[in-house]
């Protein structure tokens, strides 16, 4: 396995002069707190390997760099379906904030984030986060609400404190109280791609309660 040459320190994912990312020694010590089966990686610096195979029986392995198709196809009863790669990626320039409270920096930075995360999930998708770390997710529902509680009873069994955390949805909410139940989990930004016909109702309630909330207007479903 090629190791990466990159030096510079940090907790982090480094660049390396081959313009690809490496898993560094301090962040390979955080990783060997916990329990991980395989790790995938860009590349590894000098010495990481070593650590991370102290483990017994983990799987190491290094990514490389391909270029993806532009077209996906599904088989289904009698034939395929065809349709265009996700390949959008939501900036603070595609946010459009409709409530009167603004998200804060941090905030954005985790709506970014949080956003990354729900386009690779299955539908119907929540990602709760916080601190550009991913919180706990529910996917694969069949409404928003249930996606929305799961994730939340999920951040609860883990202990985390949502207090401040942020919400990102792969659709639209078609009513309020998905936002009503945010609230009362101590959720303060959303974000989502609005459309519904019922988006001020869910607006005014992030109004009245002192939430932020943007819309995106691309809707990232993926089944």
């Amino acid at each position: 396995m090629e190791r990466c040459s990159c030096r510079r320190s940090g907790f982090c994912l480094r660049r390396c002069a081959n313009n690809q990312y490496s898993i560094d020694l301090d962040t390979a010590q955080e990783i060997n707190k916990l329990f991980f089966e395989i790790i995938l990686a860009p590349g590894y610096q000098k010495n990481v390997l070593e650590l991370l195979q102290s483990k017994k029986n983990r799987i190491i392995l290094q990514s490389k760099s391909n270029q993806l198709p532009k077209r996906l196809f599904r088989s289904v009863l009698n034939g395929v379906i065809e349709q265009t790669r996700d390949d959008i990626v939501e900036t603070s320039e595609n946010m459009k904030t409709i409530t009167i409270l603004s998200p804060s920096e941090t905030e954005i930075k985790d709506l970014i984030f949080a956003n990354k995360v729900v386009k690779h999930l299955k539908s119907n998708t929540i990602v709760i986060a916080k601190n550009k770390q991913l919180i706990a997710s529910g996917v694969g529902q069949t409404s928003r609400v249930d996606a929305l509680k799961q994730a939340v009873a999920k951040a609860g069994e883990f202990g985390f404190d949502l207090h401040g955390a942020v919400m990102a949805s792969d659709a639209y909410f078609p009513f309020a109280d998905s936002a009503e139940i945010a609230d009362k989990a101590g959720i303060k930004s959303i974000i989502q791609p609005g459309g519904s016909i019922r988006d001020a109702d869910t607006i005014n309630y992030c109004n009245s309660h002192g939430l932020s909330m943007v819309f995106t207007g691309v809707r990232h479903f993926k089944h």
